[in-house]
């Protein structure tokens, strides 16, 4: 889709937006490293997973707690573990059914006393012999053990206050999510949730010209195949909108020859290249640990984690500022689960850096990409 939309003109920018201007036309956005002016705008900024905020949730976030089974489920640490999902609905029922695919055990705590998931989801729920319900229950902290490791989650009774030890590995939630609409914010209308409201069937906004689709507009379905008809809605439409306000400007795709393709080092070699700056798999890492000067980023995916697609071309970027004075290595944790559980990695995505033998730093999620350029070029 990429290489498509670059084909047919489309200039992408792997970039931090930090100011959004909607309240006059051209509309003004401000990123970390150049401000465009714009007529149409759309809002695809998604939304994040809610969190409990629990006393030590910092601590364990992506080293036990996580809020997306299907990007860290997979972690060769949570395989054939005791796990807990969080929640009553549809996504908490949803992400426990999936974790049964690589758990010993699954608890679902539900601080209600009943589900408020659909009820094919709760049939699918009750039917499932690897998981248990606990009604009335909520996640106070969580518990480790004496290597500092997750042992388990302390829970307490909502209709009688005991609290008890749950043994578990993992923790995730399945609470809901919160628009991601901070930078429109007193420019657009929003329901009191933060959702940013589009009239009904379409992808407009309270302001003409600005557009909004994904997640940060639907509160209810949150799939990612709604999201992308919403997508597909919202770009008919800012072309619509453009070509009424006599603003479009095409793009006629250059007639090209067609032109060979080289054979790359690695299709000929077959082998590991220490000159080059960008590798895969495990053994490259091994190589590159031992030999390398350089200061090492690897970074640790796993195929169905979207947050892993999202980071990937941003780390990118960033590595190809520094490409003579870094080593980059992507995991896939699936692939080489030893490596992922030598690394005591339990979520995706993460990056580790390391220089002369030693770890520097890990980082998990998805941040800022300042935060990695400002800290490869400390550390280079």
């Amino acid at each position: 889709m990429r290489r498509q939309a670059e084909r047919w003109g489309a200039e992408l920018f792997q970039e931090d937006v930090e100011h959004i201007d909607v309240r006059s036309n051209p509309f003004t956005i401000q990123s970390s490293e150049r401000e465009v002016k714009c007529h149409s705008v759309i809002f695809a900024t998604g939304a994040t997973a809610k969190r409990l905020r629990l006393p030590r949730e910092d601590e364990f976030w992506s080293r036990g707690i996580s809020a997306c089974a299907i990007c860290d489920g997979a972690s060769p640490l949570f395989k054939g573990q005791v796990l807990a999902v969080v929640g009553g609905g549809d996504t908490a029922t949803e992400e426990a059914i999936y974790l049964t695919k690589y758990a010993r055990h699954v608890h679902l705590l539900v601080r209600r006393d009943q589900l408020r998931a659909s009820k094919a989801m709760q049939d699918r729920v009750y039917n499932n012999p690897n998981i248990t319900l606990h009604f009335n229950t909520e996640a106070v902290d969580v518990v480790s053990n004496t290597k500092g490791q997750m042992s388990g989650i302390l829970t307490r009774r909502i209709d009688t206050g005991e609290e008890s030890v749950l043994e578990a590995k993992g923790l995730f939630y399945g609470i809901g999510h919160s628009p991601n609409s901070q930078l429109l914010q007193g420019q657009v209308e929003l329901d009191s949730s933060g959702y940013v409201l589009v009239e009904e069937g379409t992808a407009k906004t309270s302001v003409e010209g600005v557009f909004a689709a994904g997640d940060v507009q639907d509160h209810e379905w949150r799939q990612a195949v709604t999201a992308a008809g919403s997508g597909c809605i919202a770009a008919l439409s800012v072309e619509r909108y453009l070509v009424r306000n006599d603003l479009l400007v095409e793009f006629h795709q250059p007639q090209t020859e067609e032109v060979k393709k080289e054979l790359t080092d690695r299709d000929i070699q077959e082998g590991f290249d220490i000159t080059l700056t960008k590798h895969k798999g495990q053994y490259a890492l091994r190589k590159l640990y031992h030999e390398s000067p350089r200061l090492i980023c690897v970074l640790y995916t796993s195929p169905t984690c979207g947050p892993c697609r999202t980071l990937k071309p941003i780390l990118s970027k960033v590595i190809d500022e520094f490409d003579q004075n870094v080593h980059f290595i992507e995991i896939d944790i699936e692939e080489d689960p030893e490596i992922a559980e030598a690394a005591g990695i339990m979520g995706t995505p993460c990056v580790q850096f390391f220089k002369n033998k030693e770890m520097l730093r890990t980082v998990s999620g998805v941040k800022m990409k300042r935060e990695y350029r400002e800290f490869i070029e400390a550390n280079k």
